[in-house]
């Protein structure tokens, strides 16, 4: 899998739309989709993803009143400079992220120490990548992703049933 993929846990309690919001604001704030880099339309992210067209144009509304891309008309949608200043992160939203990754690792069977040496080896080992997911087999979530490139979104939506 790219860094550069986006996934949607269709089983998730995040709201879809959510999912795409934080994965691209993540891939623009840890610099892996640059400035001026342009997105996949609406259309294209939605259909790559299996959703509606609706769901991916309020991530991106969210990404616009954020700053983090702009839309022109003609010109498509393409990554903002960064803002400049000191970052807040979304407390919010770290919580919900914690739960969901918690809720996979003991799903796994991983114990609370498990889950800690995972957490400690992910902020060691680097930025960590917005997309991974952890893969549930035959029993687990139901997940779309969609690789962001340049020019577009690669053909490479794959669902895991």
């Amino acid at each position: 899998m790219s860094d550069r993929t986006v996934r949607v846990d269709t089983t998730s309690q995040v709201p879809p739309y959510e999912q795409i919001r934080a994965q691209l604001a993540a891939l623009i704030r840890t610099g892996r989709l640059t400035e001026g880099e342009r997105l996949p339309t609406v259309r294209q992210l939605a259909a790559d993803l299996g959703l509606a067209p609706g769901t991916v144009a309020r991530a991106y509304r969210e990404l616009e009143a954020a700053e983090l891309i702009r839309t022109r008309r003609g010109a498509g949608t393409r990554v903002a400079a960064l803002p400049s200043g000191p970052r807040v992160h979304d407390a919010p939203q770290l919580g919900t992220l914690a739960r969901d990754f918690t809720s996979a690792a003991r799903a796994l069977g991983a114990d609370t120490e498990d889950i800690l040496t995972a957490v400690r080896d992910a902020l060691n080992s680097g930025p960590a990548s917005p997309s991974a997911t952890v893969d549930r087999g035959a029993g687990g979530p139901r997940s779309t992703e969609a690789s962001v490139k340049v020019t577009g979104v690669r053909h490479g939506c794959e669902a895991q049933a």
